[in-house]
């Protein structure tokens, strides 16, 4: 069990932030108390600070914004700083800034001062905070390594699968030089699946190769492994997607699935040559986080309706719009799960396919053997459809043969990037499309982004919301009728969120085509004037669905500022 001095545990259960009942199932856990009472919930982290800084009378500090300089950390032997939980931050001449977990710990103090010639200047970080920030920097790239390599023991319920969907093993125990990356590889990946991670970047550096995870939209770095291991690691990536491992200075595209705790997950791999060798991103496609569900999606009533009025039609066209990674894919497979039936034939075209749904027929594109997405939507139009879903409109030939089928009695759903709804239509006209053709076809155009979640956990109140600034950033007069609440993250966090935040929401703006809309098309109007004009017949911008959802307390002001522009 990790030592924790008396005294923490005195403060704890005497200033009442966790049962006596609680402590004595953290110690039984024979792990870090600390760690398991903010794990388990049972501890809220910034009282945790709050209070032993006090009562030790040191400033408590959020390592997790600490730049560290790798010449202070080396100073203190990196065995002794994780056998006391402690890691140096700054040197100022003779004065030392350490953060200790135990602020109590005098004897620590002394040896210090004692080993490094200098006077110590305590300052406190809670035990699994410290641990995290000595494995964050270039010491512990080995201390990593191991760290991820326990993660993976007991793991039997992991395995590779081809496209044909036979299993093979992945191996744990390998031996030969190789073994140490493919450990690696297969360490990364498992953990990137604990922390529901969207991408893996796998980035060469000039000394060491940076792992980093996408989480809930945002970067972070995991860990740092040696420089030594890339090439293993790369190959071994390779391997898994059945890529040429040879090759090392053209960039490769490849695909493979992972069978985890029961459920099939797929990984596309994108392999880019770059200053210090290859880097690699994974990102994760799982079918499993996938909600099928409209009505489960968190959609504002409007848009929904809006969403539903256009599947419901026998023909015409759905777009999604928005950047990459801003859940289109994931409404539109929605909209055909609550279309498909077994009176309707439904089929996709797709680059690649990225969740895999009975019922559906589902082509992929493959450019090397002349499967594009314009040839194979003329041949899913031979193929008597009725609902086609072309993955991407990114040429006028794909526009096109799309824009023909929704206006021969198909319903047709795709996407296409641009910025909001109503640029979507002067997107299209500028690729070439008749503007007839453009006010005909479509049914509805929807753009999306995802927004950060604020932790339920530790949001903060805003006292006093600054009206006349708000209004100015798009809330009305009739938000501020009846008392508001407004929250917003705490910078802290806490140990079920990460800065504040806890997963993502959707946002959706719904331009639903109105007659006067389709005039206005033909007519040659600009996007800011069709936009105006269907704020007029009640559409819901991006910015005010955000906004609203910061009245409901499910994100904040800075947050939805970030992801949207001001209409």
């Amino acid at each position: 069990m990790v030592a924790i001095s008396s005294k923490v545990r005195g403060l704890l259960v005497d200033e009442g932030l966790v049962s006596e009942e609680a402590w004595n199932k953290a110690v039984a856990a024979k792990g870090d108390p600390i760690e398991a009472l903010l794990n388990g919930g049972e501890l809220s982290e910034p009282a945790l600070m709050e209070m032993l800084g006090r009562a030790a009378g040191i400033a408590p500090v959020d390592l997790r914004r600490v730049e560290f300089d790798s010449s202070v950390v080396e100073t203190v032997a990196p065995e002794l700083c994780r056998e006391r939980a402690f890691i140096p931050i700054a040197r100022n001449g003779n004065v030392l800034t350490i953060a200790v977990s135990d602020p109590f710990d005098v004897l620590l103090f002394d040896d210090l001062k004692r080993m490094t010639h200098c006077h110590i200047r305590p300052v406190f970080s809670h035990r699994p905070m410290v641990m995290a920030a000595l494995n964050a920097q270039q010491g512990g790239a080995q201390s990593q390594v191991d760290n991820l390599m326990d993660e993976v023991k007991g793991a039997e319920d992991l395995e590779v699968k081809s496209d044909e969907g036979e299993a093979e093993d992945i191996e744990f125990n390998a031996v030969g030089e190789d073994a140490p990356a493919v450990k690696l590889a297969n360490a990364i990946v498992l953990q990137a699946l604990k922390e529901k991670a969207s991408d893996i970047h796998v980035e060469p550096g000039e000394k060491n190769v940076r792992i980093r995870f996408r989480v809930d939209g945002r970067m972070r770095e995991v860990m740092r492994a040696p420089k030594s291991l890339l090439p293993a690691l790369s190959s071994r990536l390779k391997i898994l997607a059945h890529l040429d491992i040879a090759e090392r200075n053209a960039p490769q595209d490849g695909k493979f699935r992972i069978k985890y705790q029961g459920r099939t997950i797929d990984f596309r791999l994108s392999i880019l040559p770059v200053v210090g060798g290859e880097k690699s991103v994974i990102r994760i496609l799982d079918g499993g986080n996938l909600a099928l569900r409209l009505d489960a999606m968190g959609f504002e009533q409007k848009s929904l309706d809006d969403l539903q009025v256009a599947i419901d039609s026998p023909y015409g066209m759905l777009l999604v719009t928005g950047p990459t990674g801003s859940g289109k894919s994931t409404t539109l497979y929605s909209c055909v799960s609550a279309v498909a039936t077994p009176e309707v034939n439904v089929t996709t075209v797709e680059d690649p396919v990225e969740y895999r749904m009975d019922g559906i027929n589902q082509v992929p594109v493959n450019p090397k053997r002349g499967t594009t997405f314009a040839g194979a939507l003329r041949s899913i139009l031979r193929q008597d459809p009725d609902i086609v879903l072309v993955g991407e409109i990114r040429d006028q030939e794909t526009a096109n043969i799309a824009i023909k089928a929704a206006l021969t009695g198909h319903l047709v759903l795709s996407t296409l990037h641009t910025n909001d709804a109503a640029a979507t239509i002067t997107r299209l006209i500028d690729m070439g499309i008749d503007p007839f053709m453009v006010s005909s076809s479509i049914l509805c155009i929807c753009a999306q982004r995802l927004g950060r979640r604020l932790c339920p956990n530790c949001k903060v109140r805003v006292e006093d919301p600054p009206k006349e600034e708000f209004l100015k950033i798009g809330f009305l007069e009739e938000d501020f009728a009846k008392p508001i609440e407004i929250f917003e993250p705490n910078p802290s966090g806490c140990a079920r969120c990460t800065a504040g935040y806890k997963g993502r929401f959707p946002i959706l703006e719904t331009l639903s085509m109105s007659p006067r809309l389709r005039r206005m098309v033909v007519e040659g109007k600009s996007k800011d004037d069709l936009k105006l004009q269907a704020i007029e017949e009640g559409m819901l911008t991006l910015r005010r669905v955000g906004l609203l959802n910061v009245l409901r307390g499910i994100t904040s002001v800075p947050e939805v500022l970030r992801i949207t522009l001001d209409d």
